[in-house]
C-alpha cells in the first residue's frame, strides 16, 4: 500500500508542502512587505493528525462533490443514488471517505525554477456505497394484551455511478504564484463532479489570530442562500445592501455578525475580469503585512468560509486554532446542483473531462 507522504516544491521566494494524502496543501511560505516569510495555512506538523481525522479539512481536496448534496440523494438518468449522511441530514465533501481521505498516487514530482507535483486517483464505480444501516419498526399488534410486532429493514447506500480517474497538478508558476489543475474523467458511466480545495487562510500567518481584520473583494453579484440545514434553496440572490455584499473590499468582520456564526456561503462568480481563461474570484488581504492573494478560477461559484466550526484545534508549532482563524476561498459547481436544474450541472458524460483550475496570486500590495 502506498504510504503517506510530504512533498516540497520551492522556487527561491515561496515554498509550499503538500501531502499524497488526499492532495493536502499543509503549509505554504510567503514574503510580506519586509520580505519575511510566513506560513498563512492552517494545519499540522505531520501527516498523523490528519490521517485520525483531527483537521476540519484543512488543506484538502474534496470530492467527488464537494459541499452537500441534500439528504445525501440524486436520480440520474433514472437512478436513484444514496450517499453516507456524514453531515446530517445531508452528505458534505464526498461522503465518510471523501477524495481528502486517499492515498493518492504520486504521477510526477518535477524540482527547478516551475517546481510541480502531480496526483492521480481512480475512483471505483459505487464510491461511499455498502454502508449500510437498520431501520426498527415497531407496529401494535393488540393494545390491551400489548402484543407487537417488531420488524426491521436495511438501508444500504448505493454510492457515486461509475468509474473515475482523477488528477490534480501543483505548479509554481511563477516567483509568487500558485496554480492548482484538477481533472476527472468518467469511464463508463455519467456521474456528477464536483471538486473544492480546501486551504484554511490567513495572510497573517497560521498562528496569529481570526482573519476579522483582512479585507476581501469577491467578483459576484449574487449568491445562493441557505436553509436551515446550510443547502441552497435553488434562488439566486443578489448581494447588493445585505451583509454579503463584497463587491469592494471590505473587512471580513464588518458585518459577520448580520449572518449567524459567520460565512459559509456559495458566491456566484458572475463579474470577475478573465485572465488566460480564468476569471478573477477573490481578492483577501492583511492590512498588517500587506500580504494579497488574488485568486483566479474558471469555476462557476466559490464558497467563502470563514472557520466557523473550528474551535481549540491544536496545529503547527503548537498554535491554537480558534473560531473564525481563516477564510476558506473554495471555488466549486454550486452546493446540491445535481438536485438543482436552475444551477449549473456537474454531471460529466463518459468521454468528457472535467477541468477545474485555480490560480493563486500572491503579492504585497
Amino acid at each position: 500500500m502506498a504510504e503517506a507522504k510530504l512533498f516540497e516544491l520551492n522556487n527561491g521566494t515561496m515554498r509550499v508542502i503538500v501531502s499524497n494524502y488526499g492532495c493536502t496543501i499543509t503549509s505554504v511560505f510567503v514574503p510580506d512587505q519586509d520580505g519575511k516569510l510566513a506560513d498563512v495555512v492552517l494545519g499540522f506538523d505531520t501527516i498523523e493528525p490528519y490521517q485520525k481525522g483531527a483537521a476540519p479539512y484543512f488543506g484538502c481536496i474534496v470530492g467527488r462533490v464537494a459541499n452537500r448534496i441534500r439528504d445525501g440523494k440524486f436520480t440520474l438518468n433514472g437512478v436513484e443514488y444514496s450517499l453516507p449522511i456524514n453531515k446530517p441530514p445531508n452528505s458534505l465533501h464526498g461522503g465518510n471517505k471523501g477524495f481528502d481521505k486517499v492515498i493518492w498516487e504520486v504521477a510526477e514530482y518535477k524540482q527547478g525554477d516551475t517546481p510541480s507535483i502531480t496526483f492521480k486517483y481512480r475512483s471505483p464505480d459505487g464510491e461511499e456505497g455498502n454502508e449500510c444501516i437498520r431501520v426498527d419498526c415497531v407496529k401494535p399488534l393488540h393494545l390491551i394484551t400489548h402484543t407487537y410486532i417488531f420488524t426491521y429493514f436495511i438501508i444500504c447506500n448505493t454510492g457515486y455511478p461509475g468509474d473515475v480517474s482523477f488528477s490534480a497538478t501543483y505548479t509554481l508558476t511563477s516567483k509568487t504564484t500558485m496554480r492548482l489543475d484538477m481533472e476527472g474523467v468518467p469511464e463508463n458511466k455519467a456521474t456528477p463532479i464536483s471538486l473544492a480545495q480546501h486551504t484554511y487562510w490567513n495572510l497573517a500567518g497560521h498562528e496569529s489570530g481570526t482573519v476579522l481584520d483582512h479585507t476581501i473583494q469577491i467578483w459576484a453579484d449574487h449568491i445562493t442562500p441557505v436553509d436551515q440545514n446550510t443547502v441552497p434553496t435553488g434562488e439566486i440572490m443578489p448581494v447588493k445592501g445585505t451583509p454579503f455584499d463584497f463587491t469592494t473590499g471590505n473587512k471580513i468582520g464588518t458585518r459577520i455578525n448580520e449572518v449567524g456564526i459567520g460565512y459559509d456561503h456559495n458566491y456566484v462568480l458572475d463579474c470577475g475580469e478573465q485572465k488566460s481563461g480564468l476569471k478573477h474570484a477573490a481578492k483577501l488581504k492583511d492590512p498588517a503585512s500587506s500580504r494579497t492573494l488574488d485568486l483566479w478560477t474558471n469555476a462557476p461559484g466559490m464558497q467563502f468560509y470563514t472557520a466557523n466550526y473550528v474551535n481549540g484545534v491544536v496545529g503547527k508549532g503548537g498554535a491554537v486554532y480558534g473560531k473564525h482563524s481563516a477564510a476558506c476561498l473554495e471555488t466549486q459547481g454550486f452546493p446540491n446542483a445535481i438536485n438543482q436544474p436552475n444551477f449549473p450541472s456537474v454531471v460529466v458524460q463518459p468521454g468528457e473531462k472535467y477541468s477545474h483550475s485555480m490560480l493563486f496570486e500572491f503579492s504585497t500590495e
